[in-house]
């Protein structure tokens, strides 16, 4: 992949944004269990970081899916992940489906301002019972006259205590499995909807995770995206953007844990020497450094399959797999070369360690990518 000036200076402004809006507060919004997503993206949405792929018509950038390797690569060197995970959701998880094939009254009154930075946005898939198994998911609209009925829960829904609105999956008819779902815009505050509460988790502290719930809640059949009954396929479309931004993210930030981990090797005395002369050391980070470049420039190769209108479903998938898997080496590797450092809350290694962990949970398991790629290759038997 070959990056223009125009990247360029929009990789500049990206990083200006990551080192002077986000890093300086990062310690304070991981405490605070939320990021203030309504102060942060209209400061992103100033520098073209959101729809970048979506129509200008509606505040998008008209670019193409080269400049959101960009984006996600410069918010891979955050000083943590949740933040970064929160904008990727507004960015490219809770949007895609609705820039693709909303109406233009529906994108107008809600993709236009999400791309502002003035709503925040969220997508709400997973359920309790229903998590990497969208097929199995219970939450359920009901036609009544012009308005859909919703009720129902969805479990560990990113931004979910702060949306204004939700690209909502819900069955809209009585047929099973993939069949009859819809994909529906929820303002939050329409009346029946609440946040049940916000969950405590390993990491990514600074991401609001959120259980929603659904009490008789009437939105019109005209915030419906695209056509009923075929929301199932339209998520699996969006999980793709899901994958693809996660996985780029993924190998920026485990590059950079690398290279923190070097600088302190370099100055971090022992036995008389910098702990980089130990040939273990340098040699497993050499090793890590070349598996890190093969996982970004097949990244690359996926990102060049986008950009040229091809279906990029395996290999997103099989960067997803290898992105959570990688990263957990890298960490482990950044956590026992840092010592009792690397162990210890109040450095950078620790929340690395536990922020890293979900890439092979969120977005679909590596089980279930596994399941996808068999399935690729044919091998469907029972």
């Amino acid at each position: 992949m070959i990056f223009t000036p125009e990247h360029e200076q929009f990789r500049k402004s990206v990083r200006d944004f990551v080192e002077k809006d986000l890093n300086p507060y990062a310690d304070e919004w991981e405490e605070a269990g939320i990021w203030p997503g309504h102060e942060l993206l209209p400061k992103l949405a100033a520098v073209g970081g959101l729809g970048l792929e979506y129509d200008p018509e509606y505040g998008g950038q008209g670019a193409d899916h080269s400049f959101t390797v960009v984006l996600a690569e410069e918010l891979g060197r955050a000083d943590c992940a949740g933040v970064p995970m929160g904008i990727a959701v507004q960015a490219a998880m809770a949007t895609p489906a609705l820039a693709r094939f909303g109406s233009h009254e529906l994108k107008k009154q809600y993709l236009v301002p999400a791309l502002a930075g003035e709503m925040v946005c969220s997508v709400a898939v997973s359920e309790p019972d229903a998590g990497s198994d969208v097929a199995g998911i219970r939450t359920r609209a009901r036609r009544d006259g012009d308005d859909w009925v919703i009720d129902g829960r969805k479990m560990w829904i990113t931004n979910g205590t702060q949306a204004d609105w939700l690209c909502l999956l819900a069955r809209t008819s009585d047929e099973g499995g993939y069949q009859g779902m819809s994909m529906i815009v929820v303002p939050t505050d329409a009346p029946g909807f609440s946040v049940g509460r916000r969950i405590k988790k390993m990491g990514n502290h600074s991401s609001d995770t959120g259980e929603l719930v659904f009490d008789s809640v009437r939105v019109p059949v005209s915030n419906t995206i695209g056509e009923i009954g075929r929301g199932f396929q339209m998520q699996m479309a969006q999980f793709q953007d899901e994958r693809l931004i996660g996985s780029y993210m993924a190998y920026a930030g485990a590059r950079r844990a690398i290279d923190r981990t070097i600088d302190y090797l370099r100055v971090r005395q022992a036995f008389g020497k910098p702990l980089l002369a130990n040939q273990h050391l340098k040699y497993r980070l050499a090793e890590l450094i070349a598996e890190v470049d093969l996982l970004k420039e097949y990244c690359y190769a996926a990102a060049e399959r986008v950009v040229a209108g091809e279906d990029a479903t395996r290999m997103a998938t099989i960067a997803k797999l290898k992105a959570g898997r990688l990263a957990r080496e890298v960490a482990d590797a950044a956590v026992q070369f840092h010592g009792g450092m690397g162990y210890a809350s109040e450095y950078w290694v620790e929340r690395y360690y536990r922020d890293v962990r979900l890439i092979s949970i969120g977005g679909g398991a590596d089980e279930v990518m596994l399941r996808i790629i068999a399935l690729l290759e044919g091998m469907d038997q029972r």
